[in-house]
């Protein structure tokens, strides 16, 4: 069987070899844990792998998939009581099989749902978490504006207007990834009497929300970013979140959606690995498999190095999660600011969002990520530049995980603020 015929599948040429899990990083989930990283395995090798590269050819999102991806049961997994380094592994292996699935994934369910659980009243759950849960509906979080992007803690012009038991929303966002066919979307948006900025969830189907698919992507082209535009759109109080009451809100939720993120960078060398070292087993030239060649095998190590070295960056910060250490932190952070050391804080959006242990892990594995993909298309040569051989894929679409949830630079600027003590943004 040739490579071209074993499109969209995962890689098996080299199942008898040992794994990209180079240092057994899943052996230290439980048993329960294992069993079901290997149902979400199996899943994603029948119902996404195969048909991956079709979708992002075509820039479709298969709705069709949502029952049975609902049907996993890994909606907020923490919150059903498993280990982060578990919710983390399950982002990997949804990157490893397709980024943009896992990105789906991510925005309803680690921005959406975990905005349910963390700051929703008891009635706001009572009418949407059990549905969200099992992607009956679906949720999407605007937070990034045409003009605003990293500055958009100081620079946000989207507007919430009290008017009686309602609130007028007026502005516009972008980027916001399930835009064109979410159920309701979190709005975040300026509170004109007060200045603070509000978390409101907003029904797609109120007078004056309109959304536009943005075109002509060359990555994530699977996920449907939409540019959204909010016209005297009225939103009862009702679905205003009350447990947001400043930008600072967002940092529980950017600080840990940007974790998930560095788990993306993992998947995504997973999968460059996978692809570059079947190819390399099989693509035979002068003779003989390209695979023996020492330039070959170096740049195989290269990526299994850098693989490895973000898995085991990633699985120290869900230990740290799981101690608890990073909430400590944020929650230290924030009375520093309250007692005058803002200046700590930068006046940017991704500047305040999280801990720069988590900027750190975000920002140096985005960068592996970056070197491990390019290895792996100048290893399949010629044909690691179309989407038949996978490869293409994988590499455009480590470029937007390379930017998005705060930059390289962005991030990268948080930790030399943490170092130094000195803030190189404002």
């Amino acid at each position: 069987m040739t490579v071209t015929e074993r499109v969209g599948s995962l890689p098996s040429a080299a199942d008898s070899l040992p794994s990209a899990d180079f240092f057994h990083f899943e052996e230290l989930l439980s048993d329960r844990e294992q069993r079901k990283l290997a149902e979400v395995r199996e899943f994603l090798a029948a119902e996404v792998a195969p048909y991956a590269a079709d979708w992002w050819n075509r820039e479709y999102f298969p709705k069709e998939l949502l029952p049975k991806l609902g049907a996993l049961g890994l909606s907020t997994p923490v919150q059903q009581g498993y280990s982060h380094l578990f919710a983390g592994l399950v982002i990997a292996e949804m990157t490893r099989a397709d980024t943009s699935i896992a990105t789906f994934f991510m925005v309803h369910h680690d921005l959406f749902v975990e905005s349910l659980h963390r700051f929703g009243t008891q009635d706001q759950k009572d009418r949407l978490l059990d549905d969200a849960m099992s992607l009956r509906i679906t949720g999407a979080f605007a937070l990034t504006e045409p003009d605003h992007g990293s500055d958009v803690a100081g620079g946000m012009a989207t507007t919430a207007t009290r008017d009686g038991d309602s609130w007028i929303l007026n502005g516009s966002k972008r980027w916001i990834g399930n835009g064109t066919f979410c159920d309701y979307m979190l709005v975040w948006a300026r509170d004109t009497e007060t200045g603070e900025v509000r978390g409101f969830i907003v029904d797609s189907r109120l007078e004056g929300f309109s959304t536009r698919k943005i075109e002509h992507k060359t990555a994530l082209r699977t996920v449907q970013n939409a540019d959204v535009v909010f016209e005297n759109v009225r939103v009862p109080e009702a679905d205003r979140f009350a447990g947001i009451n400043s930008f600072k809100d967002t940092n529980h939720l950017l600080r840990g959606s940007r974790i998930m993120v560095g788990w993306q960078t993992v998947g995504q060398q997973l999968a460059a690995f996978d692809t570059a070292r079947s190819y390399a087993l099989e693509r035979l030239q002068f003779g003989r498999p390209i695979a023996s060649f020492q330039l070959i095998q170096s740049q195989l190590v290269q990526m299994l190095g850098n693989t490895v070295a973000s898995m085991s960056m990633m699985a120290r910060v869900a230990q740290i999660q799981e101690s608890g250490e990073l909430q400590e932190a944020a929650e230290l952070q924030e009375a520093a600011e309250l007692q005058g050391a803002a200046e700590l804080q930068g006046a940017t959006g991704d500047a305040g969002a999280d801990m720069p242990q988590a900027a750190l892990a975000k920002s140096y594995t985005s960068a592996r990520m970056r070197e491990t993909v390019a290895h792996g298309r100048s290893i399949l040569g010629g044909n690691g530049i179309v989407t038949d051989y996978r490869m293409a894929k994988i590499f455009a679409d480590a470029e937007a995980i390379y930017t998005y949830e705060g930059s390289f630079e962005i991030n990268t600027l948080i930790v030399g603020r943490d170092i130094t003590g000195l803030s190189a943004i404002v």
